[in-house]
């Protein structure tokens, strides 16, 4: 697709982003194991987050969307209501779906199937399978870590484990497998990652013990109560506007109910780094989750170093922070990033190399990446998404930047996290 340059404009006005995709994900898992009908508004429809939808209607799970509502209804079973799906669940390009399912249906007493698209069959899945089989799991893959993933259900036991790296999908799948054991989860992580998972445990009446870095989930298998969920604004949607209105001249813009949860807010912790200031108004707490609007207007960046547990806290923004980096002043260094390399793409290769193309300073490390800036992003070449929803969107906003045309191939897979992103982004463009 060929995307026409953006000398000229400037980004005004307000605008909402859709609900958060992880928080979307656990609304579904959480409000099917519950009993009783839980009320979910603001779900994020996309491809990965229906793809949870369906998995769920095909263990006999009743999942309805409200007639001209932002709301859906689940109609919980309970955690041991869920029957053996008579079909393969195909998880499509969502590794969230994949690993926090492999770690439901681990302690579930029949036999299931998960797939995914071509790129999700090639994401490494051993992190999640091995502690999993330490726990007593039953489960099959290619090349011992590879989709397929057959799995078939059994009483587990419990587990003490160190995560390696810090994972919420593996946490989260661990935690899940943890509702059906009759002994104590216990998990330790290096450093915090994002938490979704421990905050709408205990809004479903879970007995969750969260210090920090470890978790601890008591044995005994347990009863969730349905709930009302209001999911926020995806901060990693955001992300990309907040990037193009500190990057375009002239731009001033308010995205409102952001979701700001510490374990997510990386990305604003950075841009503070650099020089940045981004305008808070009307914090509160929705239901569980922190939310705020956020107002962003141009700015001079200069370079920083992210590293250490700022990375979990903004490993999915980090390829946009790779071009808010290209415009700063100074030599930006990320490192400690190497979790990028097993995302829908190997990031850290696909964003030197398209960012590169458009004529950004940026070189690849084994475990990030270092640019300098400010540069000219000339335009003027074709680029590729490698079919990663979040490439896609940081070449869209580099466009904005950029001398000349850009073309840009395969933007359809944005829908995979943010359908409306296109149509939105039009919709506060000023020429």
């Amino acid at each position: 697709m060929v995307v026409k340059k953006g000398n000229g404009i400037q980004l005004k006005g307000e605008l909402n982003v859709p609900g958060d995709k992880s928080i979307s994900h656990r609304s579904i898992i959480f409000g099917s194991l519950a009993n009783g009908t839980t009320r979910v508004r603001g779900l994020l429809e996309s491809q990965d987050c229906l793809n949870t939808v369906n998995a769920f209607q095909l263990m006999g799970v009743n999942i309805q969307k409200e007639h001209d509502k932002d709301t859906y209804l689940i109609e919980g079973v309970g955690v041991n209501g869920l029957k053996e799906p008579k079909k393969l669940i195909n998880c499509g390009n969502s590794g969230t779906t994949m690993r926090l399912l492999t770690g439901l249906l681990a302690s579930l007493d029949f036999y299931s199937v998960l797939y995914g698209d071509e790129s999700l069959s090639n994401r490494p899945m051993k992190r999640v399978i091995e502690p999993l089989q330490e726990m007593g799991a039953n489960i099959w893959c290619r090349n011992k870590q590879l989709a397929p993933i057959s799995i078939k259900g059994k009483v587990l036991k419990g587990i003490n484990y160190s995560l390696p790296v810090a994972s919420a999908q593996v946490k989260s799948a661990l935690l899940l497998a943890g509702l059906n054991v009759e002994e104590e989860i216990k998990i330790i992580q290096p450093k915090q990652s994002r938490n979704h998972t421990e905050i709408m445990l205990k809004k479903f009446g879970v007995n969750l013990v969260d210090d920090v870095n470890t978790i601890s989930l008591p044995g005994g298998k347990k009863n969730l109560h349905a709930q009302n969920i209001v999911i926020p604004g995806d901060i990693s949607s955001a992300s990309f506007f907040i990037a193009a209105a500190l990057l375009i001249p002239n731009s001033e813009i308010k995205i409102k109910n952001v979701g700001i949860n510490d374990t997510r807010s990386g990305i604003i912790d950075v841009i503070n780094k650099m020089g940045g200031t981004i305008e808070f108004d009307h914090i509160r707490n929705a239901e569980y989750e922190k939310v705020a609007d956020l107002t962003i207007k141009y700015q001079n960046l200069k370079s920083t170093v992210i590293e250490g547990d700022l990375i979990p806290r903004l490993i999915d923004e980090l390829p946009i922070v790779a071009l808010i980096a290209s415009q700063a002043e100074g030599t930006t260094i990320i490192r400690n990033a190497a979790e990028l390399r097993v995302k829908e793409s190997d990031r850290i290769k696909t964003i030197v190399q398209e960012l590169g193309k458009l004529g950004a300073d940026i070189e690849e490390l084994p475990d990030g990446m270092v640019i300098s800036g400010p540069c000219n992003l000339k335009g003027g070449v074709n680029v590729s998404s490698h079919g990663d929803h979040r490439i896609a969107m940081t070449l869209r906003i580099a466009n904005l930047i950029s001398s000349e045309d850009v073309v840009i191939d395969d933007l359809e897979c944005i829908k995979t996290s943010f359908p409306e992103f296109n149509q939105i982004l039009s919709s506060i463009i000023q020429y």
